[in-house]
């Protein structure tokens, strides 16, 4: 840059350091990435969120009933400083929380406009005239899409990586870097790996999203991806005679003095770390094999004897167990006159019982038998179980 063609003494500095993009990077929000991610590990990076995301695409085009296209990405580094001049507008962030699989967080970062757009979507609007202020119902909009999407992005890593991989429910805020709002959302850390992707909502949304990572994390993904824990390979085993269905539950301690540690062996084979089953655990695991009960002590066990089924069925309940049974998800119920009924034309919202964010039934042949929420796998909705009542009560729901 020049004043009066000339260049100021800083920039000649610049250029005898080798440092003459400096300005130019600045401009653009990028910082020298190769100080901190390798090609390849920008690539890895690269990788994993295209194949993620691109899951995450099709959950938000169901949501929305847009068709949704999220490009390639960029992966680049940015100081946390710089993050204010990155983000001049207010935005919205989503943070999630990494709970299987991996020990992290990251965060969601789009603009207030877009996300206004997604709201009006999300409840039913058009997307073309959306609120400007995005109120408590609209940022629940928004977190419930990021949800859907990020828990296909987390179903796609558990593909990418081999095992299992879930989140904790997103939070969500307002942040205005320039005015110090929301900065909370953002994990502390120094530098951030920044992974930009063009968001296209049919012809409402052409933007970006930004997913920032903190830098460690992202470097713990690249390697779990290029250099994949082994599976955990069972316990050599100690020669012994195969035990019997009578001693399956007797424990002998012996040490091993191999590396100066000792274990306790088992008849089942169960090494380090084993702990002697409290007598429910025994209970439940005795229980689990059909047509077998363990000798059992009497002074350890002296109610050992498994509980009646309520009302003495449990020989009839095994005759009845091939028969199958409709499975229903509800999201909820309302009453409407034959007038409303009538009245009902595409476009038509109806009101139903349930808040936003409140657990769905689940029922078994119109009988209520467990509670979940809404998940998206594939292409598919799903539901996760995430409470489920009693076994008697599911017995005399089910007659």
């Amino acid at each position: 840059m020049m004043n009066n063609d000339m260049l100021s003494q800083d920039e000649i500095d610049a250029l005898l350091r080798g440092n003459d993009d400096q300005d130019d990077d600045h401009l653009t929000g990028q910082s020298p990435s190769e100080e901190h991610l390798s090609p390849m590990e920008q690539d890895a990076l690269g990788e994993i969120g295209n194949i993620s995301f691109g899951s995450s695409a099709t959950a938000l085009s169901t949501l929305l009933n847009q068709k949704v296209e999220i490009t390639t990405p960029t992966v680049t580094t940015v100081h946390k400083n710089d993050l204010a001049e990155k983000f001049p507008h207010p935005n919205v962030a989503i943070q999630v929380s990494y709970t299987i699989g991996f020990i992290g967080a990251n965060v969601l970062v789009i603009k207030q406009s877009d996300a206004a757009i997604i709201a009006d979507l999300m409840l039913g609007g058009d997307g073309r005239n959306p609120q400007d202020l995005l109120g408590e119902i609209q940022l629940s909009a928004v977190q419930e899409a990021m949800n859907q999407m990020m828990g296909s992005a987390a179903t796609s890593m558990s593909t990418i990586f081999n095992k299992k991989v879930d989140i904790s429910p997103p939070s969500i805020e307002m942040m205005d870097l320039k005015e110090g709002e929301g900065d909370g959302a953002l994990p502390n850390q120094d530098i951030f790996i920044q992974v930009a992707f063009r968001l296209k909502i049919g012809d409402l949304v052409d933007s970006n999203i930004m997913q920032l990572l903190p830098l460690e994390f992202g470097k713990s993904l690249v390697d779990e991806l290029l250099n994949p824990s082994p599976p955990v390979a069972p316990k050599t085993e100690i020669k012994s005679e195969t035990p019997s269905k009578e001693n399956a539950y007797d424990h002998q301690p012996v040490t091993d003095t191999r590396g100066g540690q000792s274990y306790s062996q088992t008849t089942n084979h169960e090494y380090q770390g084993y702990q002697q089953p409290t007598h429910q655990q025994q209970h439940i695991g005795a229980s689990k094999q059909a047509g077998y009960q363990p000798t059992v002590q009497p002074a350890a066990f002296s109610n050992f004897e498994p509980s009646p089924v309520v009302g003495g069925e449990s020989k009839n309940l095994d005759m009845l167990l091939d028969i199958p049974l409709q499975v229903t998800v509800e999201l909820g119920r309302t009453k409407r006159s034959v007038r409303d009924i009538l009245e009902l034309s595409t476009g038509s919202i109806i009101e139903l019982d349930k808040l936003a964010g409140e657990p769905v039934d689940i029922l078994v042949n119109n009988k209520l038998v467990a509670k979940g929420e809404v998940v998206v796998i594939d292409e598919n909705f799903g539901v996760r179980v995430t409470d489920i009542i009693s076994q008697s009560d599911r017995i005399k729901n089910l007659r």
